[in-house]
């Protein structure tokens, strides 16, 4: 299926492949979320996540017949990707989608969390955190809610989280970890009672997965980290070992700095502007094209922010 992307995703954060399918199933992917969901590295860039390596083995082996992270932005709460789910832009995406992945709920509780990686140290309000665990857990119910009405013929999944500080003194993991245990935990029963499917990650990383977390500045994985995301789905999507993707199928990195995206978006929106220029009246695809997509301000603060997840 083709179809017309957002300046964003056609320049990054949207991928599509075809191929010739010798499975009774190939599925529509769709990942939706957060950073996680779009493949932000430890280095503020974008590059190949979790889905993209999900979607490099289902293509692969033929199970593939279309996939995109266009709703997938770094920065989204919960409450972003339950608007993104609702929005006008996603209704053809997830009518037509017969798999999707959902990375939601750390930018909720992680942006509470103090960090100071050159002491190691982490500090966070227990009031703050239960709150938006809370608001967490009702945001997830009712995106799940949503991708039951807007994508029907989907298995949903809802992907975990792992513990996102490796680096800081041992005796401050703990109250931070726990709080991280507790949205795995509201996400798992969530996904339980809605028909999807959760996928535990937390095992794959542990408490001092440095050499997954490289930058103590940040809380992105490596590649050697989205592949061990993406091998705890295709395990559970598959019943078995069969998919999993060993390290020297990881491809090679090509990854695409915040910068970089800002400067492809305007130089498309530049041309749009002088094409409209050259017609009396503007088509309804220019005029829908002009500024970016809906939420494009939102998502460009999020970027300069460089939030979390």
């Amino acid at each position: 299926m083709k179809r017309l992307l957002s300046i964003i995703g056609a320049t990054i954060l949207t991928m599509s492949l075809g191929v010739s399918s010798a499975f009774a199933q190939s599925e529509n992917y769709l990942s939706i979320g957060d950073s996680l969901a779009a493949g932000q590295t430890p280095y503020q860039q974008i590059d190949t996540g979790y889905s993209d390596l999900i979607a490099m083995k289902l293509g692969m082996t033929g199970q593939l017949s279309f996939y995109t992270k266009e709703l997938a932005f770094p920065g989204y709460t919960t409450a972003d990707v339950l608007k993104r789910v609702k929005s006008e832009e996603a209704s053809d995406l997830l009518a037509n989608a017969t798999l999707i992945t959902v990375s939601a709920g750390a930018n909720d509780l992680l942006r509470l969390v103090q960090v100071n990686p050159t002491a190691g140290t982490l500090a966070f309000a227990q009031l703050q955190t239960d709150y938006a665990l809370n608001i967490a857990r009702k945001n997830m119910a009712e995106i799940l809610n949503e991708l039951k009405v807007r994508a029907p013929k989907a298995k949903v999944y809802v992907m975990g989280y792992y513990f996102a500080y490796p680096s800081v003194h041992a005796t401050q993991k703990e109250g931070t970890n726990a709080q991280l245990v507790k949205l795995n935990k509201i996400l798992q029963q969530q996904a339980e009672h809605a028909g999807a499917v959760f996928i535990d990650v937390y095992d794959s990383f542990g408490l001092n997965a440095t050499n997954l977390l490289p930058n103590i500045s940040d809380v992105h994985p490596n590649f050697e980290g989205y592949r061990q995301m993406a091998n705890a789905f295709l395990h559970e999507y598959s019943g078995s070992k069969t998919l999993a993707i060993s390290s020297n199928e990881l491809p090679k990195p090509n990854p695409i700095s915040f910068e970089q995206i800002l400067e492809q978006v305007a130089k498309a929106e530049q041309k749009q502007v002088e094409k409209e220029k050259e017609k009396e009246k503007p088509s309804p695809t220019a005029r829908a094209i002009q500024g970016g997509f809906k939420g494009y301000t939102a998502f460009m603060e999020k970027v300069r922010a460089k939030e979390l997840f």
